[in-house]
């Protein structure tokens, strides 16, 4: 019979995450979910969830996108996008007219529907931005917005 000790098991009574908060990828994550709970909360109301809104607003300041230009945009993949923009139909938002230059392409335009639930989304996104960077000057915002697109435009550029 041993009369050794138990190996004493270690307990964490403060949580260390410095590691983690070291990492862009973790900090730009953490943020996106904090204003992903609160787009989607706010979006509801139109049946919204970012992709369709991206998607949406690159129609509603591009009229006669094509889809392959979407795709392009947001790294999106060709079958993924059709049938949002079947959604898109169905509910009267889009319609698709011939490209005026293209015989073979699509352009993607908004009907009175989407623009009226646009001008209503975009607003709301606007106030929902002003939310949640309220903690962040006006300059601070900018910077932000201005080092996280050098992150994924780089990559793009690179890929």
């Amino acid at each position: 019979m041993s009369t050794r000790k138990p190996a004493a098991v270690p307990s964490v009574e403060e949580v260390d995450t410095s590691y983690l908060e070291s990492l862009i990828g973790y900090n730009a994550r953490r943020a996106a979910l904090s204003v992903i709970e609160v787009f989607l909360d706010r979006m509801a109301v139109y049946g919204l969830r970012p992709v369709d809104f991206s998607v949406l607003s690159l129609i509603t300041h591009n009229p006669g996108i094509t889809s392959r230009q979407l795709c392009t945009t947001l790294g999106m993949l060709p079958p993924n996008l059709v049938g949002m923009i079947n959604n898109f139909e169905k509910r009267d938002l889009v319609m698709r007219k011939p490209h005026p230059r293209d015989g073979r392409a699509m352009g993607l335009h908004l009907t009175a529907a989407g623009h009226k639930l646009m001008r209503d989304a975009e607003r709301t996104a606007a106030e929902l931005e002003r939310d949640v960077g309220a903690r962040l000057s006006a300059a601070e915002n900018k910077t932000l917005i201005r080092l996280l697109q050098k992150i994924y435009l780089h990559r793009t550029e690179t890929a």
